[in-house]
């Protein structure tokens, strides 16, 4: 790792920060430049001017990790064992459920996270050096610090750099700080004393890309010591496990715990009970797997995937299928500014007089201006240009015939064009900085009259420029000045912009995009706090707060972020809306704050400097004009201009993540209550409750019924919040659900016993069990799927109800189809079927009434 001295002034302080004989000192600089030797010496000591390489998970890797999950690898292991025992059957069943839910996962994240590549693409051009006294091209990667390299107009900064002279220079960083206007660098000494290097004024940044000027520069940090290979760095290394992934994770050691004490119980009741303990251990291995929600996988994997597909349709890419459901329990959700909110570009928003009302006389002289000048164009002459309209209204080419030019230089910091109308009447129209250019006004129009500029009308005008810049606009002013022609076209100079009559004021700004308002606002009614990181200064930031009608008066400033400990930040960042003047780690830092705190966070972004907080937040989101390395980072990507989608995602996110927990719910609940009837029937019963084929196609059957719950609906309330994994409440469900299915089961028990004599006929006991186990666990999928009462107030998609009344045809069927022997099945009394329907509507009613007093308590 490439290592420079530092002045040992505070652990805060790096070289880049320090006085320029003391960098010149800890570069080892040398005025006439590197020698080849001292740069190839260097070069083995700091390595290539590259950022860091992140290998690409190979097919293999990738498999492991979608194999290293808990369920996966207990369901394996259940499979495993069902092999050794003889128990093809129950193999093949946990076999099958496993590899479709691993296969989908891995075709759905085929595409590699290629950020680090991506990086390495854009610094794959050459740098103009001074070495052995004379410039050369040569490619970046042979950058090393102590290096003077040649800046111009178009050229990428290829490193870290200190300026050791600059004229006019105005550097593009956009991309690493999220403001969109470029920001001028010269040689003088500052300091970043609130700890944000970006705003030195004196260091240019790998990754900014120079607009205009020239600069002679030395390197002092090359590759992954460069602030923007510090975040290619922090983006190539393993991504955390997200809230949904936790989830899981936890609820699959809930069910291992239930398993830990309920199997060896079976296992050791059955033992010592019936003397053989061969069948004790076929039985408790049943049970194991009966226990098991082995459905799990696939259910997760359909419904992101059927998830993925609706959002697609949306055209939002989703990368990551976890990422959907961690959309739907978001509570807080982090946006970056420029580019996210905003258009990422500047748009000309008014044209005022110097009275400050709107002018079309303004907008007419400031197009004609900027259509007519040929010397360095900005942002602004660009959105000035975009009122192609006025090109025919105006008739620019027929009316108007240009003269002359005075070019722009950043010592005037205007330019002028001189135009000829049709008349014969020479126009000098001039724009530029508001201050310069009024003082060379002596007169002023008002209302379409020409009037002497006084002092008190010249402080009006500067006051309705200064309410501009405090709502964060960018303000240009413009003057004309009307000349006589002639047969000689003159030539005009720097001496004729004077006594110039004021005409008013062009003002910019990068503008939200049209869907912004509305999409916060939704995300405000689904319970979604919304909060702006942005790198930008705070007026233009609670300007465009205030305009896409987020409240700005809470405002944390990058400053005051660096001199907080992690547990302070923790406290500061829920009383807080908007954070202005960050730095990429500020960005994460808050990122991780909220996670800390228990939010679910999410966070959109389009920049570099978006990348780390991009990969730390549970769900990463970037738009349609994000650079490459951001989408790279991102779960989701939204393809088109259009915010709204969010809202989409969310409800998206919701229904999904409302659709696992029902399987959850009624497989875990249903599997634990039989399991808990099991061990009591275990304790009386001269022979097995069930036979182990019987267990596991009782199992099997009431998977089937549940595939279709992907296409079920939710209840319109459950989407109105945030859904987060409750693993306390979901244990509390199973341990009253699962012992309320036990009831019946025990009822049933006693009916099989007493009234239809089973002491010496199990297979009519196996046989009446297993009706009653599916009937009721099928069609309790009803009552558990919605929080109100079912069939009434909430009915199940058909897909579901066909299923459902399916499986509990077939489960009847298979006691007197020619499968009736195999499976150690024997025809049902005309009066069973009495007692089951009595067994059933008790059922439903207990469950709906103990559901009802369990989301009370919730």
């Amino acid at each position: 790792m490439q290592t420079l001295p530092v002045k040992k002034t505070s652990t805060k302080t790096r070289l880049i920060d320090l006085p320029l004989k003391e960098i010149q000192s800890g570069v080892g600089f040398i005025s006439g430049g590197l020698t080849q030797e001292e740069a190839a010496t260097r070069l083995a000591k700091y390595g290539f001017n590259e950022v860091a390489k992140e290998k690409p998970l190979s097919p293999w890797r990738r498999l492991l990790i979608n194999l290293k999950n808990p369920l996966v690898i207990l369901l394996a292991i259940l499979g495993l064992v069902s092999y050794l025992t003889g128990d093809v059957r129950a193999t093949i069943v946990i076999f099958v459920m496993v590899i479709l839910g691993v296969v989908l996962r891995y075709l759905q994240e085929m595409r590699a996270d290629k950020a680090a590549e991506k990086l390495r693409a854009m610094v794959s051009t050459h740098a103009t050096v001074c070495r052995d006294g004379r410039d050369v091209e040569l490619p970046l990667k042979m950058l090393v610090p102590g290096d003077i390299i040649r800046l111009g107009s178009g050229d990428m900064v290829p490193a870290d750099v200190r300026l050791l002279s600059a004229k006019d220079l105005f550097i593009n960083q956009a991309a690493l700080t999220g403001e969109a206007m470029p920001v001028e660098k010269n040689t003088d000494e500052c300091s970043s004393a609130n700890g944000n290097e970006l705003e030195l004024s004196n260091i240019c940044f790998l990754g900014s890309n120079v607009v205009s000027g020239t600069a002679t520069a030395l390197v002092v940090y090359t590759g992954n010591m460069t602030f923007f290979g510090s975040l290619a760095h922090s983006i190539s290394v393993e991504r955390e496990l997200t809230s949904f992934d936790k989830g899981i994770n936890r609820f699959t050691w809930l069910m291992i715990r239930f398993m830990m004490v309920m199997v060896p119980a079976v296992f050791i009741i059955n033992g010592l009970s019936k003397h053989n303990w061969l069948e004790a251990f076929l039985f408790s291995l049943a049970v194991a797997v009966g226990l098991t929600p082995e459905m799990l996988p696939m259910i997760v994997t359909v419904n992101l995937s059927k998830g993925a597909l609706a959002m697609a349709r949306k055209k939002v890419i989703v990368k990551r299928l976890n990422s959907i459901q961690n959309f739907g329990a978001m509570d807080v959700l982090c946006t970056d500014k420029t580019g996210t909110i905003t258009m990422g570009r500047i748009i000309l928003e008014q044209h005022l007089d110097a009275v400050g009302k709107p002018s079309q006389k303004v907008l007419d002289f400031g197009y004609l201006n900027s259509y007519y000048h040929t010397g360095l164009k900005n942002l602004m002459d660009d959105a000035i240009r975009d009122h192609e309209e006025l090109e025919g209204g105006l008739k620019a080419r027929e009316k108007y015939k240009k003269i002359d030019e005075i070019p722009f230089d950043f010592v005037r910091k205007r330019m002028s064009v001189v135009l000829e109308d049709t008349t014969g009447l020479n126009i000098l129209i001039c724009k530029g900085a508001v201050e310069g250019l009024i003082d060379l006004c002596s007169k002023v129009e008002i209302n379409g009259g020409i009037l002497d500029l006084h002092p008190q009308q010249r402080l009006e005008s500067l006051k309705i420029v200064n309410g501009l810049n405090s709502q964060g606009f960018r303000v240009i002013t413009l003057a004309y000045k009307l000349l006589p022609g002639g047969p000689d076209e003159p030539v005009y100079s720097v001496k004729d912009e004077s006594d110039l009559i004021l005409l008013g004021f062009l003002s910019f700004l990068d503008p939200p995009k049209e869907s912004a308002t509305e999409a916060l606002k939704k995300l405000a009614n689904l319970k979604v706090d919304v909060k702006i990181l942005t790198g930008d200064n705070e007026v233009i930031t609670a300007c465009i707060c205030n305009k896409v009608g987020l409240s700005s008066e809470n405002l944390l400033l990058g400053s005051q972020i660096e001199t907080m400990n992690d547990d302070e930040l923790a406290e500061a960042v829920n009383q807080y809306s908007v954070f202005a003047r960050l730095v990429p780690a500020h960005k994460q830092r808050i990122i991780k704050a909220l996670q800390k705190k228990g939010h679910v966070t999410g966070f959109m972004g389009d920049g570099i400097n978006d990348a780390p907080a991009l990969k730390a937040a549970d769900i990463g989101i970037s738009v349609d004009s994000a650079v490459d390395i951001a989408k790279e980072s991102s779960d989701i990507i939204l393809l088109e201009n259009n915010l709204l989608v969010l809202e989409q995602g969310v409800l998206e996110g919701r229904k999904i993540f409302g659709n696992i927990i029902k399987y959850i719910k009624m497989a875990a609940s249903s599997n634990f209550g039989n399991m808990f009837s099991v061990i009591g029937a275990s304790a009386f019963l001269p022979y097995l409750p069930m036979l182990p084929i019987q267990v596991l196609t009782n199992n099997l059957l009431y998977d089937f019924s549940q595939t279709t719950i992907p296409t079920d609906n939710i209840d319109s309330d459950w989407s109105i919040k945030p859904r987060k994994w409750a693993i306390n409440e979901l244990q509390r469900f199973i341990l009253f659900i699962g012992p309320v299915s036990s009831i019946f089961d025990y009822l049933t028990f006693f009916i099989m016993w007493y009234v239809f004599h089973c002491k010496d006929n199990p297979a009519l006991f196996h046989t009446g069990w297993f009706v009653e186990s599916i009937f009721t666990q099928t069609l309790i999928i009803h009552v558990i799927r919605t929080n109100k009462i079912p069939f009434i107030q909430s009915r199940a998609s058909w897909p579901l109800i066909l299923t459902s009344v399916i499986i509990v045809v077939l489960g009847a069927w298979l006691t007197i189809s020619p499968l009736a022997e195999t499976l150690g099945f024997v025809p049902l009394p005309s009066l069973y079927w009495l007692f089951l329907s009595g067994i059933l509507v008790l059922y439903i009613l207990l469950t709906q009434l103990i559901k009802n007093w369990l989301i009370r308590k919730s």
